[in-house]
């Protein structure tokens, strides 16, 4: 018998995790991947780090199939759609702790196509547009500013089992 993904389950105990611990969930996204939606700009080395905190989105939806919500990026307001299988990591911003996920190849794109029309849950995908670069999130860019001030750079990554 074939079973569904674990993905999406693991990504919504660890969203639970993380904010029951007072921390911050950033999502690693695969900006390139067919069917995600978030603002262009954003992205870099074709990875987009989304804070997902209660405080920064709006709608937060954590589904089988994909993450959505709503949040503000450079002051305006943008919807944003992320197929749980672009998902490359989730993780805490303040320590690190989380886990990385084994990525699959992308999709080719004519699956891509598949994908699009496959979503019908989205909100008003006519206003969204695919990065083709990865972004920051809501909110992050000050805090990033910050710490690559200080010579932090990006949060490392520790797996949780």
């Amino acid at each position: 018998m074939s079973m569904t993904s674990s993905r999406p389950y693991i990504i919504r105990a660890l969203y639970d995790w993380i904010v029951d611990n007072e921390c911050t969930p950033y999502l690693l996204v695969d900006a390139l991947w067919p069917g995600v939606f978030v603002p262009p700009g954003f992205a870099e080395d074709d990875q987009i780090v989304l804070n997902v905190s209660p405080v920064a989105v709006r709608e937060l939806s954590l589904e089988n199939d994909a993450v959505s919500f709503s949040a503000r990026f450079n002051g305006k307001s943008c919807d944003v759609y992320v197929p749980v299988a672009s998902v490359m990591a989730i993780y805490a911003r303040e320590n690190g702790q989380g886990m990385v996920f084994e990525m699959e190849p992308r999709p080719e794109e004519e699956a891509a196509e598949e994908v699009k029309s496959s979503i019908s849950e989205a909100p008003s995908l006519e206003s969204l547009r695919p990065v083709a670069s990865a972004p920051k999130s809501d909110g992050e860019s000050s805090s990033d500013e910050k710490e690559k001030g200080k010579g932090k750079g990006r949060p490392s990554l520790k797996i949780v089992k």
